[in-house]
């Protein structure tokens, strides 16, 4: 998909008539304000790096930008948000788009989204939007501003440690059997194995006993430490030592399992303890399909995942001293920052 960086056209003016006739003196909605006071926010040309010069012509990257942030205003999905580019006249005179025109399959915000984490423009939109208030006056050096922040959930299955181990060591398999599958078959017992990692960790209930639960965890712990050995054996293919998984695999086996040997001189596998040292949250994997999802505390709440820290102005609100007569300015968002869901506010306000 290419794109050809163009100016976008003015409000059709059968639209333009209709909107005015709509909404006259009363408040005009969000997207038309857009327009009236912004313009032509998010340019084709900042957008362009992500896209190709030669091949079939794409939908303009500046108007995809916009549905996206009207899109996650109004809270639709994408197939919503194509479906108000099409029939809501408010949409269409943001967009500069004419009564007749179809909009695009919805499909196209999806791929949208993807070019633009892909090519490292997730913060353009923002960035431009900043500089147009700054031009206009409403953003200024030297004012008051505030950060907070919201969780944000992993997309994968929340484990205890006992799952995670368990599940780690399943991963793995699925990675050598797609890699190295008759490999596989020459160092471990697959019938065995199979009864235990055929399924999620997770589809069946762990017992309730503590004592059951520490010697299924001391399972999988021995499994995961027989199964890294016979990888980095010097027999064995030295490219399955670089399978992700099988990182991943060694690393929870260090953060989650201790091998000391018994008074007999027989190695001994089990879960660490609190006084073995575990890892900080800060390190620890929480599951073996999102290495960089971390648990996180706020305010009494407990999840799995990461947080999104947003800064916004907050300068002074009608009633403090030195506001009569002078309408406060609006709060806006100034930045915005995913990290981990470890990482304290406070290190984000500067």
């Amino acid at each position: 998909m290419s794109v050809r960086p163009e100016s976008w056209p003015e409000p059709s003016p059968e639209i333009s008539r209709a909107v005015r006739a709509m909404y006259g003196r009363r408040k005009a909605p969000l997207p038309v304000v857009i327009r009236d006071e912004l313009g032509e926010v998010f340019a084709d040309a900042e957008f362009v790096r992500a896209f190709a010069v030669q091949g079939p012509a794409g939908w303009s990257p500046g108007r995809l930008a916009l549905v996206t942030v009207l899109q996650m205003v109004e809270n639709k999905t994408d197939r919503q948000a194509a479906e108000s580019v099409r029939d809501q006249l408010s949409w269409k005179y943001a967009l500069g788009l004419t009564l007749t025109d179809a909009g695009f399959d919805f499909t196209v915000l999806s791929q949208f989204r993807t070019r633009l984490v892909e090519h490292g423009l997730e913060l353009k939109a923002l960035d431009l939007l900043v500089a147009a208030l700054v031009e206009r006056g409403l953003l200024k050096s030297g004012g008051k501003q505030r950060t907070d922040s919201t969780h944000v959930l992993a997309a994968v299955r929340d484990l205890n440690r006992v799952e995670l181990g368990g599940e780690s060591v399943r991963a793995a398999l699925e990675a050598i059997t797609a890699a190295a599958p008759d490999w596989l078959a020459e160092v471990i017992d697959v019938p065995g194995w199979q009864q235990r990692y055929g399924q999620r960790i997770d589809s069946w209930r762990l017992p309730a006993s503590k004592t059951r639960r520490d010697q299924i965890g001391a399972e999988y712990g021995r499994d995961a430490h027989a199964l890294l050995q016979a990888v980095f054996s010097p027999q064995s293919p030295p490219w399955l030592a670089q399978l992700p998984a099988v990182n991943t695999l060694r690393v929870v086996l260090v953060q989650n399992y201790m091998v000391t040997t018994d008074r007999q001189g027989r190695q001994v596998i089990r879960m660490r303890e609190a006084t073995d040292g575990l890892p900080p949250a800060r390190s620890k994997i929480t599951s073996p399909y999102d290495l960089d999802a971390r648990r996180g505390r706020k305010r009494g709440l407990a999840w799995n995942g990461y947080k999104l820290h947003i800064s916004e102005t907050c300068d002074a609100t009608p009633g403090e001293p030195g506001t009569t007569g002078t309408p406060p300015p609006p709060n806006l968002i100034t930045n915005i920052a995913t990290t981990d869901a470890t990482t304290a506010d406070t290190t984000m306000t500067e």
